[in-house]
C-alpha cells in the first residue's frame, strides 16, 4: 500500500465573509421576587453589557455582533469575502498564484483567475476581495486554490446556502379596452424585516405602464419608508396599455403575450442591499371575436330625467371590412334616446370608429349601462355588450 506523506505548506489560506453585523440582544431570564431566586436573575440581567438600561427585559440589543460563521445569504444579495494568503515560514516563497471559483448545482463561476504570480516574503500576505451577486438558489461552494513553486498546491472549500427572500404572486385582468391590469403580491420570507426601496414593472414593447401605487404627490401609497415585517406582504397594481392603439395586441399571433418583468430592490434591517428580477411575466391572449367595443367618453355623475351622452369606440380586429347594424335593448332604469337598428359606416381592417349615444336616467343611484347589440350584416355574427360601465344618478 502506498502511503502519502502529508505536506506542511509554508503558506496558509484564510477566508472571511464580509457582511453586516447583527444586533446582539441579551438573554432574558427573570422571575418574580417572591420566587426562590429572588432578585438574583434581575440583578444579573441589569449587569449584562448587552442589555439596555431601564429596558433589561425587552430584548433590545445595544451591541453589534460580528458574524461567527460563513452563514447563509439570500438570492439577489451580493456575496462578498476577503481572501488572504499568508507566508507563515521564514523563507521566501516564489510563484504564488491564487484562484477562486464558485460552484453551484448548475454552473461553475470563476471569481479570481490571477495568472501572474507573486513572491511572498516571510510574514507577507497576498490579499483579494471578491464581490458576486448570487442569482441561483441552493448550495454554493467557494473553492480557493493556492499554487506555489509551480508544482505545489492546496485547496480549501467553503459551503453556504442561498435562500429565497421573497415570494412573488401575480394575477392578470384584461379589460374590454385591451388594458391589462397586473396585481403583484410580494411577501417577505426572510428571517427579519426588510425595506422595499423599489418595485417597478419593466414592460415589453407591446405596452406602456401606469404605476397605480402612487398618490397625486408622486409618493408611494406605502409611505417614504416601506418596511415589510417577516411573513408580511405588499400588493402592487399596474395598468398596461397597448403602445399604438387599442387593437395592437390582437395582431400578436401567439396565445401568450409577454408583459414584462418585476424589478425589486430591498434592504435588510441593517442596510444589506438585495436586487431581484422575476422571469418574464405572460398573460394569455383573450379572443373576443372580430369586434371590440369600449367607452371612450362617459360622465361620472348625471341627473335624474336629464339626457346625457357618451361615446362608444368600435374596433375591427379582423383582416377584412366589416359592416355592422346596431340595436339597443331596454334597460330597467335607463332609457335610450335615439334610433335602434340603424346601419353603421364600414369599418376597415384593424381600424375603429366612434358612435355617440344618449340615455335618460329614470331612477337615482348607481345605474349600469348595458344592452348594446351589434350584428355583422355579411356573416350574420351577433355581438352582445353588457355591463359596460356605471353612472351615478343624482336628483337636482
Amino acid at each position: 500500500m502506498e502511503i502519502k506523506e502529508k505536506i506542511e505548506h509554508p503558506l496558509s489560506l484564510k477566508v472571511m465573509r464580509l457582511t453586516r453585523p447583527t444586533l446582539s440582544p441579551p438573554v432574558i431570564v427573570t422571575c418574580e421576587t417572591k420566587d426562590l431566586p429572588g432578585h438574583l436573575f434581575n440583578t444579573n440581567l441589569k449587569n449584562d453589557i448587552t442589555s439596555v438600561s431601564g429596558g433589561e427585559s425587552l430584548a433590545v440589543g445595544q451591541f453589534l455582533l460580528v458574524p461567527q460563521s460563513f452563514g447563509s445569504i439570500y438570492l439577489g444579495e451580493t456575496f462578498s469575502c476577503y481572501i488572504c494568503v499568508h507566508n507563515d515560514s521564514n523563507d521566501i516563497v516564489p510563484n504564488v498564484v491564487l484562484k477562486a471559483d464558485l460552484q453551484t448545482t448548475t454552473q461553475r463561476l470563476l471569481l479570481i483567475d490571477n495568472n501572474s504570480s507573486s513572491v511572498l516574503k516571510p510574514k507577507q500576505t497576498l490579499d483579494e476581495v471578491i464581490h458576486h451577486e448570487v442569482k441561483e438558489i441552493g448550495t454554493h461552494i467557494l473553492v480557493c486554490e493556492v499554487t506555489y513553486l509551480n508544482r505545489l498546491s492546496f485547496r480549501k472549500f467553503f459551503k453556504f446556502q442561498v435562500l429565497k427572500p421573497l415570494d412573488v404572486k401575480t394575477k392578470f385582468y384584461t379589460a374590454e379596452s385591451d388594458d391589462v391590469y397586473l396585481e403583484a403580491q410580494i411577501q417577505n420570507i426572510t428571517n427579519g424585516p426588510i425595506c422595499l426601496e423599489k418595485v417597478t414593472l419593466e414592460a415589453t414593447d407591446y405596452f406602456k405602464v401606469s404605476d397605480l401605487n402612487k398618490i397625486e404627490s408622486k409618493c408611494s401609497v406605502f409611505g417614504n419608508v416601506n418596511v415589510v415585517d417577516k411573513d408580511a406582504s405588499r400588493q402592487y397594481l399596474y395598468c398596461l396599455s397597448p403602445q399604438q392603439d387599442s387593437i395592437s395586441i390582437s395582431k400578436v399571433k401567439s396565445e401568450a403575450i409577454s408583459v414584462g418583468i418585476l424589478d425589486i430592490v430591498w434592504r435588510s434591517n441593517l442596510g444589506e442591499r438585495g436586487h431581484l428580477q422575476t422571469s418574464t411575466l405572460q398573460t394569455m391572449r383573450t379572443d373576443r371575436g372580430d369586434i371590440r367595443l369600449s367607452l371612450s367618453e362617459l360622465p361620472n355623475i348625471v341627473f335624474l330625467e336629464k339626457p346625457f351622452k357618451f361615446v362608444c369606440k368600435i374596433s375591427n380586429i379582423s383582416d377584412r371590412e366589416i359592416n355592422l347594424s346596431m340595436s339597443l335593448e331596454e334597460m330597467k332604469n335607463l332609457v335610450w334616446c335615439g334610433t335602434s337598428g340603424k346601419l353603421l359606416d364600414t369599418i376597415l381592417p384593424f381600424q375603429c370608429t366612434e358612435i355617440q349615444l344618449n340615455l335618460i336616467p329614470l331612477d337615482i343611484g348607481l345605474q349600469e349601462i348595458s344592452g348594446i347589440r351589434l350584428k355583422d350584416t355579411v356573416s350574420q355574427q351577433s355581438y352582445k355588450f353588457d355591463n359596460l360601465a356605471e353612472v351615478f344618478v343624482l336628483q337636482r
